[in-house]
């Protein structure tokens, strides 16, 4: 392997922990960070000449440790007490502790959602802001900036550089596994652009999901996300035709789905489930995809049992997407007539007037009941409200056949 490359990946392996511990030395993510960089410049600049190391990790954080020693030194603002505990040998480096505070440190409640999906894709993810920029398709200096400003709101709110526990834990871990479950969405169902799918940010959210699950083990949710994810990424190869267009699931060849994933997925829903009494809601949004994972074919899919999930995920996560998709599940389960009385009570919903899966799921039913004007009315509609291309185009094509 090329150096630089073997550089890189062991950077991305190790960035996330090397910040962790740096931020506990410095109490300051910015300054952390900064160290980090410097590390790995001097890494590459040392180890295509003299060799990887035969420990790297341990040498990025034994380099990344006595760069923040000298830059505490250098500031005379620092007390005593920081310097010592810098200088204290029995604190092990990118512990788990300080992983973790660094995971609850990113996603803060003080920061803006957007800017802790930035935050947590540099710090964890170890990605570049260009990479980051271009995950999202919004300008490197836009994303730069937020990047910037969340970690002086950081200082500046004095957040501490600790991992919460007990009931502060439970309070701010929704908002941890917010952020993890973002960055996947957008790599499932990108929101705009010509890509249908980014693989690597699906990717980097399940690798983050796996990593929380191994700091907080009693942790229901955790498990129920990395569930939820992997249960859905295990779709991938199914969901995109060979011209590049989306699939839809009943049209979905299942032969080509990762059994391996959903093994792990059903795996860490039972671990979830094991857990906790009553479900959580990433859980429970598990639960409904391992009932798709289960299902050799989509007409043997269990729709009873999904719209009875939904029904609990609306009394704990209730919002108009859960009911759009029980309004799905009541189209297999009790027909289109049921479906489109529950889909014109979210159509009703303010909160759902730009959204385009409304008119694209109402299209279907309309098309079932033999109304196929109203159906391509409700498609074309719904193109124009598409996040992206690809969808947009599928959304027209529906609209054309069911005039033909």
């Amino acid at each position: 392997m090329d150096p630089h490359r073997r550089i890189e990946a062991i950077w991305r392996m190790e960035a996330a922990r090397l910040i962790a511990s740096l931020s506990r030395l410095t109490r300051d993510v910015g300054t952390a960070e900064e160290i980090a960089q410097d590390v790995f410049v001097a890494a590459l600049e040392q180890w295509p000449s003299g060799g990887v190391p035969p420990n790297p990790a341990g040498w990025l954080h034994t380099t990344g440790r006595h760069k923040a020693i000298d830059r505490i030194r250098r500031d005379r603002m620092r007390d005593e007490r920081q310097l010592s505990a810098a200088l204290d040998p029995t604190v092990p480096d990118g512990s788990d502790d300080d992983l973790l505070a660094l995971i609850f440190t990113a996603c803060h409640p003080v920061l803006t959602r957007e800017a802790r999906t930035a935050l947590t894709l540099r710090l964890l993810g170890g990605l570049s802001t260009d990479e980051i920029a271009h995950a999202f398709l919004a300008p490197s200096p836009t994303i730069g900036q937020r990047i910037s400003r969340a970690k002086r709101t950081l200082a500046e709110a004095k957040v501490p550089f600790a991992p919460p526990h007990g009931d502060e834990l439970r309070e701010r871990l929704p908002a941890v596994l917010e952020v993890i479950y973002l960055i996947f969405t957008e790599g499932y169902a990108a929101t705009s652009g010509d890509a249908w799918i980014r693989r690597d940010l699906a990717e980097e959210a399940m690798r983050l999901g796996r990593m929380l699950t191994g700091l907080l083990p009693r942790e229901p949710e955790p498990y129920g996300l990395v569930a939820l994810m992997e249960l859905q990424a295990s779709r991938f190869r199914a969901r995109i035709a060979p011209d590049g267009s989306p699939v839809l699931l009943q049209d979905q060849d299942r032969s080509r789905w990762d059994r391996t994933l959903i093994q792990h997925g059903l795996a860490a829903l039972d671990r979830a489930t094991a857990l906790a009494r009553p479900l959580g809601p990433y859980s429970v949004q598990a639960a409904i995809a391992a009932v798709h994972a289960r299902a050799p074919r989509f007409e043997e899919t269990d729709w009873e049992a999904i719209v009875a999930l939904y029904d609990a995920l609306g009394q704990i996560a209730p919002s108009p997407v859960v009911a759009l998709n029980r309004a799905v599940a009541v189209l297999h389960a009790d027909g289109p007539a049921a479906a489109l009385a529950a889909i014109d009570e979210v159509r009703a919903d303010p909160r759902m007037a730009r959204h385009h899966l409304v008119g694209a799921v109402r299209g279907d039913v309309l098309l079932r009941l033999g109304r196929a004007a109203e159906a391509a009315e409700e498609w074309e509609r719904a193109a124009d409200l598409a996040p992206n291309q690809r969808e947009s185009r599928l959304l027209r094509e529906r609209a054309a056949r069911a005039l033909t």
